[in-house]
């Protein structure tokens, strides 16, 4: 498997642009995608799904060009957008039944399939209740079940954990996980955490362009040796916020631990091992 996306823009207006010339090649496995709310991810992974058409580009899925050529890979796609919406009065194996029949799903087996996927997003004991009562955690895990009934080879999340608990966030995870070996996957959210602990390749994005795009290590690598540790005073927090890149604060009782990243260190600061969030801060906020 093999997605190709040629200098893609999305223009909207005289001068606006929801993504500027974007170039970016994936291969089976996943590909977290991250960048903060406005990055442009959504219009991307839309017009990935043939949900919407590129201004300007090309995006080809094993050398078919899929502007010319939707069919082909909506035939292939499993796509769970941000605004799913579900049918209350249905009933989990009644809702899914109901999409495996627009998707043109005729598989013998399809009973079988949501059942196996209802267990394994642990709904199997509620999937008789109608959706209209289960909770926020359970209607996105819905959701997630309906992405993948037709064994799609090109897997899209659209921030897939919004309402998910910390237990479901790991199930999540090891189903895609499982996923990555025969397909695409590509899970967008502005959440490190979502991305850090699965993803084989990372794309960040910030105002509709691609800012970098790689293994996880090497872009940890571009903050190697900048992240330090720092107790100060709390009423020196505001400035130094306005200083440096802040990653994270913690109170204590006489002050507050500040990590930041920097390339000159101030006096008392206590170098710390780099991570994936302390890259993507480092560059969304130098760009």
């Amino acid at each position: 498997m093999r997605l190709e996306i040629k200098n893609v823009s999305k223009k909207y207006g005289r001068n606006k642009y929801g993504l500027k010339d974007f170039s970016i090649d994936i291969e089976k496995g996943i590909l977290g995608l991250l960048g903060p709310n406005g990055a442009g991810k959504s219009t991307l992974l839309k017009m990935i799904a043939t949900a919407s058409k590129p201004t300007e580009g090309v995006i080809i899925l094993n050398k078919n060009n899929i502007i010319k050529d939707a069919n082909y890979m909506r035939k292939q796609l499993g796509f769970l957008p941000q605004d799913f919406g579900v049918y209350p009065n249905l009933n989990a194996f009644e809702f899914l039944q109901y999409i495996a029949a627009l998707k043109g799903i005729a598989d013998q087996n399809i009973k079988l399939k949501i059942e196996q996927l209802l267990y394994g997003l642990n709904l199997l004991d509620a999937a008789k209740k109608p959706i209209g009562s289960y909770s926020g955690g359970m209607k996105q895990r819905i959701g997630i079940a309906q992405t993948l009934l037709n064994d799609p080879k090109v897997v899209i999340f659209d921030e897939p954990t919004v309402g998910l608990d910390p237990e479901e966030r790991v199930r999540f995870r090891n189903l895609i996980s499982d996923l990555s070996q025969e397909c695409i996957v590509i899970l967008s959210s502005h959440i490190v955490s979502d991305i850090d602990t699965i993803a084989d390749q990372v794309a960040i994005m910030k105002n509709g362009s691609l800012l970098s795009y790689d293994h996880q290590e090497k872009l940890i690598q571009l903050v190697d040796q900048k992240v330090f540790e720092v107790f100060i005073p709390k009423e020196q927090l505001v400035n130094f916020k306005n200083n440096n890149i802040v990653v994270s604060t913690a109170r204590t009782e006489q002050k507050i631990a500040v990590r930041y990243i920097s390339e000159i260190p101030i006096k008392g600061s206590i170098a710390q091992t780099p991570n994936l969030e302390d890259a993507y801060l480092y560059l969304t906020r130098m760009n």
